[in-house]
């Protein structure tokens, strides 16, 4: 078993162990605003195109992305009370330890799109899904607000493809180039000091 997925074993069970009571809260709070499910199972495609369902604290209105687009602005109605909340602190990606653990994805990869997405990859962008998707990588260092970036959007999926996914696939592709544990590392690294609003972000694309 590589040290990668030793990693993503060892960090995911004692994540889920620690925030136990954490994400025990945060369920409780969400079913009671609306009695709805706690999780959101949607699908998406994992390694070698192989699709799963991603978990995630659900904070839209129960079946949301049967009345919306797959993009989500900031201001989208159907975001709950709760879930702008958990959103704005990034709380709902919290049970994707359950994806660690599961193996389905690893601490840091490329995040994991929808397939409508994924079926438009040009071949040299299909390199991505050689690698698990992650919680965390470059681009989502890099723009850890999409939703900021699609309010206002008439259609949000649309200026997702315009104005968010030309530089996400870059950072992503550079990702599978450059991959290595210390580079994992450093990308967990960035991302704690990013949550903690501090501005570490710096990779050289040239």
């Amino acid at each position: 078993m590589k040290i990668k997925r030793i990693f993503d074993i060892i960090v995911s069970a004692t994540g889920l162990v620690i925030l136990g009571p954490l994400l025990i809260c945060l369920a409780w709070k969400i079913k009671a605003e609306d009695g709805g499910q706690v999780f959101y199972r949607g699908e998406r495609t994992g390694l070698n195109g192989r699709l799963f369902r991603i978990y995630k604290f659900r904070s839209m209105v129960v079946n949301a992305d049967k009345i919306g687009s797959s993009s989500t602005a900031s201001e989208d109605s159907r975001i709950t009370r709760i879930g702008r909340w958990i959103r704005a602190h990034k709380l709902d990606e919290l049970p994707q330890l359950l994806n660690v653990l599961a193996g389905d994805m690893s601490l840091v990869g490329p995040r994991p799109e929808v397939k409508r997405f994924t079926d438009i990859y040009t071949q040299e962008e299909k390199m991505i899904l050689n690698v698990r998707p992650g919680i965390t990588d470059w681009a989502s260092i890099w723009n850890s607000d999409e939703g900021a970036v699609l309010a206002g959007a008439a259609d949000p999926d649309q200026a997702y493809l315009e104005l968010i996914r030309p530089g996400k696939i870059r950072l992503q592709m550079e990702y599978v180039k450059r991959q290595s544990f210390s580079v994992d590392i450093k990308i967990i690294f960035q991302t704690l000091m990013k949550l903690a609003g501090i501005e570490v972000w710096s990779i050289d694309l040239k």
